[in-house]
Formats: C-alpha cells, structure tokens, sequence
C-alpha cells in the first residue's frame, strides 16, 4: 500500500464523521455560526426532523461575495489567524470545519447579503472537487444556509438516524441550550410549517426569568436560587434548584463555560459535592449556571464537537464552584425569599484576593476561604455562637433549655452516642411550663408560632402565609447535625496515632499523589508517609475514624485526588458518624413537646443552615398558603 493524498471530498466527509452526528449537530454548527456573526434573531425551519430540510437564517453583518466559496472550504475561518488565537479562544466556533463537513454529506447552499439592498449572493458546492459555484440571489441583511437531504451520499450513517420525533426533540434540545445562554438573541423554531418555539430577545432579568420558565418550565424558575459570586477573575451566576425540587433523572442541568455548553467530570463531580449533604437518596438537582473565566485558562480546543474542556487550574476551578454552590445552599433558610411560595432567592457576593468577603441577601457570616484545604470546605463552617468550645449540639434554644457542651473529640463514638441519648432524658424536664405568645404581633417569624402537635410526629404553625407543617424528628435532626459539624470544627480534627501503623501497596502514580498532596491529608488528620516506590504507611488517622476501614478510605481518597484534585472521602466519614449521633439526638415520634418547645424548634430551623432538608435529604417542612387551602374547602369559588 502506497501513501496518497485523501480526495477534498473524502477528507470532508472523515471530518464529517466527528462533527455532524445527527441534524442536530447540524442546527448547533450553524446557530453558533450566526451567534458569533452578531445576529440578534435567528430562524430555523426544519422538515422530517431535519432530514429532508433545515434552515438557518440570522440577520447578522453577512459575508462578502469574495468570501462565499472560502466559506465553505475546510480550515476557513474568521474568527483567528495565528496561533497564539489558539490561547484565548472566546468565541462558538473557530475550527472553520463546519460548512466544509456539512457540505460534504448533504446539499449545502448559503446565500449572505451585507445591506438591505435585497440583493444578495449565494454559492453552493458540487461534483467529487467539491468545486463552488457562486450566483446571484435575492436576500435580505444576514444570511441563510439550507441543508437538504442529509447524508443522501453516505447511507450507513442514514441508518442510524432515530425516528423524525426523536431527532426533532436533538434539535428542539440544541436550540434551547443555546437560548439559555444567549438572551440577547431572539429564536424561532419551526418543524413541518409549524410554529415549536419563539423566544424574543431578553435583556431584563425579569424577561430572562421568563425565558428559562418557557423553556424549562414554570416550576424551575418558581424552585430555583439567583446565583452571582466573583472571586479574582473567575464568575459565576444563574440560577441553582432548590434541594427538595430534585428530579429521578438527570433533567435541567445546563453548564457553560465562557458561553459554551459544557459536559466536565470536574464541574459535574464540584455541583455533586455541593449537593451531597441535601439530597434525598439518588436524587438530582436542577441549574443553569454560567461560568465566566479567562479564555487563557480553559482549553477548548479538546474535542470535535467542542462539549468538552480543559481547565489549567481544575483544583482551583472545582474549589470556587464547590465552595460558591455549598455556601448558597447552605444559606437557604426558611424565610428567606419564601422558595416555598414560589418565590427565588439571590445571592451575590463578590471577593478579591483574600477569600469570600460577600453577603448574602439571605443571611450575613463568615465564608469560607477560597485557599482553604478542601476538608475545610466542608467542615470548615461558621463557629460562631459557641464560646469556649461550648454548643447546645443536641437541645432547643428556647429559654429554661438545658445547655448540652460538645464532648471532645477524643471520646469514643459510643461514648458521645450515650452522652446525645442522656439528652433526651433531660428534655422531658424542659420547660413545659412556657406558653406560646399571647397575640400575634407585627413581627411575626417566617415560621410563624406553633398552634398543635399531630400525632407526635408533626408541629402545625401558623404564620402570615397560612398553615406550616413540620416534622419534628427531621428538624431536630438537621439543627443537631449542624451544630455537631461546627463544634467538630471548631476543636478541629483531632487525630490518634496507631500503635501498629498500616502499609498499603499502591502503584507509583499514586505514592506520587500522596506525596504531592501531604497537606490535604495532613488538614483532615491524616498522616501518611511513602514508603517506597509503591508503597505507603498510615501512621494516625482521625479519632473519630478508629473503626473504619481505614485502607478503602486512603485509596478512595488518593481515587478522587487522581480524578478530579479534590477528595472529601474523610469529610464524608466522618459526616456519617456525625449525622448518626445527631439522628440519635434528636426527638423520637410521639414524644410530646409543650408549645414552647414547638416555637423553640421553629425558631432554631429558621437559623440553621440547609434547614429545609434533613440529615438524608427528606424535606422538614411545608408551607400550605391561606389561598391553597381555601381551594381545598372551594372557598369563594
């Protein structure tokens, strides 16, 4: 076999092959094209879910005649010319193999005009030369290019096309991620003459909002928490779903990167970590975040159809979107901005150098440093409220409450176990005599005051709303593990020595790992040393951690370090424990508060961090509106 050149033709199609996988990928080279064009409308008409037809027309600056045929020529493109472009790419595209691939596997014309003149060009190629043929044509301002019949020259990849509803619903999916990004761009998709989807141009944040809900659905937008924190040069906005509005699947999750869709471990596995502590079960969360950084330090240049990316800095990447993300979630607090009442929560902070700095419209405290280690963004949370180490880690805050200090941390797990179960006990003697406020004044609690216990299971409220339902046992159950971690933190890790240390075999990559992140491990109580080549010795671990199997934990942990630079596989150990004593600290069903008791605990929900869920993720309360429940009875109807 003798080297040769590839045909143009072939070449095109090989190209092809990576880029237009389906008539979606179709419709997203060309929106993309006519975003970076400046177009601020956009049609698109399709026919057969694209197969037979689809066109894209923008109403952008257009192409010059002497461009037509170079625009349909592999490697031709107006968006850079040297290589340093290469290290700052900001716009959709700029391989300049679109129009050459499609082409290639379809009837491909393009007709541009640069003024209102009406009078346009249009160039289309033919033969196995893939040669240009430009003529005449009348068009307004902008350009349109149409694609028939699509790959009617290479039928294998015909067959693997799904039914026309199913790539119709790839190219609905394409044009509404690129509308939630681009909202200064209007959109019209129609398929078969028929109007699907018509989105003006949004520049107020209400008009955006209502965008999101047209395409994502009312609810989301109803669900949802306005994201906005800066930190040095990296941004990030939009909106994040509330923990109890998580769906079964997957649904509603759109990242991008410098206005690019994006599908990345790190950012995947830094959303996953911020939710982790809320979410019920193998349940996932909704957003629409926006990610806003130096083009120099992230890769875009690494796949075909550009969904992914590399960071140069992922540990720092992943660091702020956990951290940003934890700290929102964690300051969702009944109350604040009413999500239950469909209303959205924003929270805007904004740091430079040394860390957060910001404030929450929701609730104001210290934020956790940006350089913190990551054990520290987990449990590295607000101490404040516990002078000298003392916490009321398992009782109500009400007046006459019996204080509960914090055992240290040097107890056994069974010995804080049976401290956190006496205090159940010394609850029964609390303060029973209290009564509820006598009137309902102007300040009334988000919560409002308690009016009922139902069945020993539930505290019936009342507040300026309607009628709020708690469960006891949930509520209790999240305010102890709270304040379990921050006094946990507030002693800091303390570790214990082994008297017999633990040698692992690992390979050398991962002694290498262990030694370049001595400080990560160090920061959560873990001392390890390299033993060799390939192998390491754990020489003390966290006390809290004597029982676990400590040798899964360190190659979990060297694991998650390896993939994603980050790892909180100790954290999550010892949250375990910790969520454990705090459901064992909590008030059983059928025990029987007095009302002072019930406002005590509402008025701790209303103060804890991610009160809204429990330890496993199950909502603590609901809110049923004056409005709801006069539906039920069909008052005024």
């Amino acid at each position: 076999m003798r080297i040769h050149q590839l045909s143009q033709r072939l070449s095109n199609q090989i190209a092809a092959g990576e880029v237009v996988e389906r008539p979606a990928s179709v419709i997203k080279e060309l929106l993309e094209n006519s975003i970076d064009a400046g177009a601020s409308q956009i049609d698109v008409e399709v026919e057969q879910a694209g197969i037979k037809l689809m066109r894209v027309r923008d109403n952008a600056g257009g192409i010059y005649k002497d461009d037509l045929a170079l625009a349909l020529c592999r490697h031709a493109s107006s968006k850079g010319s040297e290589v340093e472009d290469l290290e700052g790419i900001s716009s959709l595209g700029f391989r300049g193999e679109a129009l050459a691939s499609i082409s290639s596997v379809s009837r491909l014309s393009l007709t541009s005009s640069q003024d209102e003149s009406g009078q346009g060009w249009s160039v289309s190629v033919e033969g196995k030369e893939m040669e240009a043929e430009i003529r005449p044509a009348s068009h307004g301002k902008g350009t349109s290019v149409e694609v028939r019949d699509l790959f009617f020259n290479t039928p294998a990849r015909r067959k693997f096309l799904r039914a026309e509803k199913t790539e119709f619903n790839h190219i609905e999916e394409a044009v509404k991620r690129l509308a939630l990004r681009h909202f200064s761009v209007g959109f019209h998709l129609r398929h078969n003459q028929k109007s699907v989807l018509n989105l003006k141009p949004a520049s107020t944040q209400l008009e955006k909002e209502r965008r999101v809900a047209i395409i994502c659905g009312s609810e989301l937008i109803k669900n949802v928490v306005a994201v906005d924190v800066t930190h040095n040069d990296m941004h990030l906005y939009g909106w994040m779903g509330e923990p109890s509005y998580s769906r079964s699947q997957a649904v509603n999750q759109y990242f991008y990167v410098n206005g690019r869709i994006v599908r990345d471990k790190i950012v995947s596995h830094a959303v996953r970590q911020a939710y982790k502590d809320v979410l019920y079960q193998n349940r996932h969360p909704v957003y629409i975040l926006y990610l806003d950084l130096d083009p120099r330090a992230v890769d875009v240049n690494v796949h075909p159809t550009k969904h992914e990316v590399r960071f140069r800095e992922s540990r720092q990447v992943h660091d702020f979107l956990y951290r940003s993300l934890h700290r929102v979630i964690a300051d969702i607090r009944p109350g604040d901005g009413d999500i239950q009442n469909g209303n959205s929560v924003t929270y805007t902070t904004s740091t430079g150098n040394t860390g957060y700095q910001g404030v929450s419209s929701v609730a104001q405290g210290s934020q956790p440093e940006l350089n913190a280690t990551p054990s520290q963004s987990v449990l590295g949370l607000n101490s404040a409220g516990f002078p000298g180490g003392q916490a009321n880690a398992g009782g109500f805050s009400s007046p006459g409450a019996r204080q509960y200090s914090a055992p240290s941390q040097s107890s056994s797990v069974a010995e804080q176990l049976t401290s956190y179960k006496s205090l159940i006990s010394s609850q029964a003697d609390g303060a029973d005599h209290l009564s509820a406020p006598s009137s309902m004044d102007n300040e009334m609690p988000p919560l409002g005051y308690a009016i009922a216990q139902l069945h020993g299971i539930y505290i019936l409220a009342q507040n300026r709303e309607g009628l709020v339902i708690v469960d006891m046992h949930a509520a209790h159950e999240r305010i102890t593990y709270e304040r379990l971690k921050k006094s946990f933190n507030f002693g800091g890790v303390v570790s214990q020595p082994l008297l017999v240390p633990i040698t692992v075999h690992l390979s050398k990559r991962e002694v290498e790992c262990v030694d370049q992140y001595q400080e990560v491990f160090h920061s959560v109580g873990l001392k390890l040393e390299s033993m060799g080549p390939e192998s390491i010795v754990i020489r003390q671990l966290p006390a809290l951690l004597r029982d676990a199997d400590t040798e899964s934990m360190v190659r979990d942990t060297i694991a998650d370090l390896l993939e994603h630079g980050a790892s909180t596989r100790t954290e999550d150990f010892i949250n375990h424990l910790l969520a454990t004593m705090a459901c064992f600290g909590s008030v059983r069903a059928n025990r029987q508060l007095s009302t002072m008791e019930m406002n005590a605990l509402l008025r701790d929900m209303e103060t804890t961090e991610r009160s809204g869920q429990c330890n496993h993720g199950r909502p603590t309360w609901v809110q049923k509106t004056i409005g709801e429940l006069d539906k039920m009875f069909l008052r005024g109807q």
